[in-house]
């Protein structure tokens, strides 16, 4: 097989158009805005990029994006309380829990308070276990984006002998199943 270079990019900006388009007709339709709310913990640089990009992706979406940003001291118990509050609030539709958190928190035993039907990333174990077993609520958006870049370029994985690099719980393991 030949290699071929995909462009993620322009993929990006196609799904993209079409989220505006989707979400611009779920709001006339239902007069509802849907919600997503990002919780980041600390100051680690790579996690806001990641989440300031976020906010321009829900902006151009027509999302309503909203970031709580929590100091890198914030104890488990906090954070806990906080995804409590947002797991009841009807406006909030979406939760992501920016990873990775500081060392006094288990990232574990937030993405499982995390209520299933609001955890956007596919993370809470009931999620994970949809995707397993193929029919999935959420798929972690990683994945998903190697995936749709597949399907997009016409290249078939069934019956393909792929490899997958990593297992971790947010790329690796979601990606292979």
């Amino acid at each position: 097989m030949q290699a071929r270079i995909l462009d993620g990019k322009a993929l990006a900006k196609t799904i993209r158009a079409e989220v505006a388009s989707q979400v611009a007709s779920f709001r006339r339709e239902t007069g509802v805005a849907p919600g997503l709310t990002v919780l980041l913990v600390g100051d680690n640089p790579a996690s806001k990029v990641y989440v300031r990009n976020k906010e321009k992706a829900c902006r151009d979406a027509g999302i309503i994006g909203q970031v709580i940003q929590l100091p890198a001291e914030t104890t488990e118990s906090e954070l806990l309380d906080r995804v409590d509050g947002l797991n009841s609030d009807p406006k909030v539709h979406g939760m992501l829990i920016q990873l990775p958190l500081p060392p006094q928190i288990h990232e574990r035993k937030v993405q499982q308070r995390v209520d299933p039907r609001k955890d956007v990333d596919g993370f809470h174990p009931e999620n994970a276990g949809l995707l397993a077993l193929g029919t999935p609520r959420f798929v972690p958006c990683t994945p998903r984006g190697v995936q749709a870049l597949l399907e997009h370029s016409g290249i078939e994985t069934r019956g393909a002998r792929v490899v997958v690099l990593g297992r971790s719980n947010i790329v690796g393991k979601p990606l292979a199943n």
